[in-house]
């Protein structure tokens, strides 16, 4: 009897694995993400993977198309909880670091300290041209940007740990006043230092990042982690330890 059973089981195993070899499958794949998604969210949510993966390396402005689409990513809670896995995997990397003195976290200034969505939800999510002009008369001028949330739990979690801050941006050296005054208000209360760029400096962003590592390291610092939303703040020589790439899709600096 026990035999039987043994023999029974067998086949039906070896059956259903052989049948299994032979299971067919459609030849399209389903598109979409959730219910009810439409052809131009799940284009536009191939650009943006391929913006944030560095496959799109440079734009003006994001696709006509797309900009409900990056409205909703931005307002609908997608980024923020972008924001704060980038953010905890940061954290989590330092705190297993044995602190020294000399140990500095750099951190980008808009778009990464600063949220700018209050200026961009104006102009169309980043579908319109940028303009240097407008953007510091309505934005840096009025020293009123909130802090990135999950970019100020990091900052205060990291002074904890004992990293020094500092805060490398591409604003000008005559931006400094308001820009001190927006980081502290947005509750950014102390740094290392913060480094702006000469108006005479005619390096481009990644080019200009890079020296001023340069600096920082020859002046004995070891940048343990470098945090920005633009791959020109990260790429280059003299980089950090690690760098963590925040999201933004509504804009990329050359």
């Amino acid at each position: 009897m026990k035999f039987v059973v043994f023999f029974v089981a067998t086949f039906l195993v070896a059956s259903q694995c052989y049948g299994a070899s032979f299971r067919s499958f459609p030849l399209q794949m389903p598109t979409g993400y959730g219910d009810g998604a439409s052809h131009d969210d799940v284009r536009c949510a191939s650009w943006r993977l391929a913006v944030e993966s560095l496959n799109i390396q440079s734009f003006e402005t994001i696709p006509e198309e797309c900009v409900a689409y990056i409205a909703n990513y931005i307002e609908g809670g997608q980024y923020q909880s972008d924001s704060k896995t980038a953010n905890q995997q940061v954290f989590f990397y330092a705190r297993e670091l044995q602190v020294q003195d000399n140990d500095v976290v750099i951190f980008n200034v808009d778009g990464t300290a600063l949220s700018n969505i209050p200026y961009y939800s104006q102009h169309g999510y980043g579908s319109e041209k940028f303009n240097s002009t407008r953007y510091d008369e309505e934005f840096v001028n009025k020293s009123d940007a909130p802090a990135l949330p999950e970019t100020l739990k990091n900052y205060n979690k990291l002074l904890d740990l004992g990293f020094k801050i500092i805060f490398l941006t591409g604003r000008l050296t005559d931006k400094k006043a308001v820009t001190e005054a927006n980081l502290r208000k947005a509750g950014f209360h102390t740094w290392e230092k913060l480094i702006l760029k000469d108006p005479s400096n005619n390096q481009k962003a990644q080019e200009y990042k890079v020296a001023e590592r340069k600096k920082l390291m020859q002046q004995g610092y070891r940048i343990v982690a470098n945090v920005a939303d633009q791959w020109t703040s990260l790429r280059g020589a003299n980089k950090a330890i690690r760098t963590f790439k925040l999201p933004n899709p509504m804009y990329s600096i050359q």
